[in-house]
């Protein structure tokens, strides 16, 4: 996969909004794209959080898993994860970030999202922001 999109990117495009993040994946390839199985496990709690619009995000999820596969987490993604945590050994760093972060390198994927900052730093880490385009 060429990109991997981060959770926000995923919920811009459940919304749809920007439309320039819409756009962009518009522009792809079947298979040039794929999210984190931890992206979207992220996306399934907001889905059981949350109480408004339920039905209709979930429909929504549901078909952007159909065009954006979820990739699930190997011994690669496992043994990019124990070194990107060797690395950046900064505790306030969020756990589940630096996960979707060791999956992407692991497949040697962009990561695509709006939260550069959270991603700084990570060796072998591509980060794209397609919001600022």
């Amino acid at each position: 996969m060429r990109y991997m999109l981060d959770t926000n990117i995923c919920i811009y495009l459940i919304r749809r909004q920007p439309p320039q993040v819409l756009r962009r994946l518009e522009a792809l390839n079947e298979g040039d794209v794929c999210m984190s199985v931890i992206t979207y496990a992220e996306l399934r709690a907001g889905l059981e959080i949350q109480s408004e619009q339920r039905e209709h995000d979930q429909r929504v999820l549901a078909q952007l898993v159909q065009r954006i596969p979820v990739l699930p987490l190997d011994e690669a993604g496992a043994e990019s994860y124990g070194r990107l945590r060797a690395a950046v050994r900064d505790r306030r760093r969020d756990a589940l970030d630096r996960l979707i972060a060791a999956q992407a390198v692991a497949a040697g994927s962009i990561l695509i999202t709006n939260n550069e900052a959270d991603f700084a730093d990570y060796p072998g880490l591509q980060v794209e922001n397609w919001v600022k385009d």
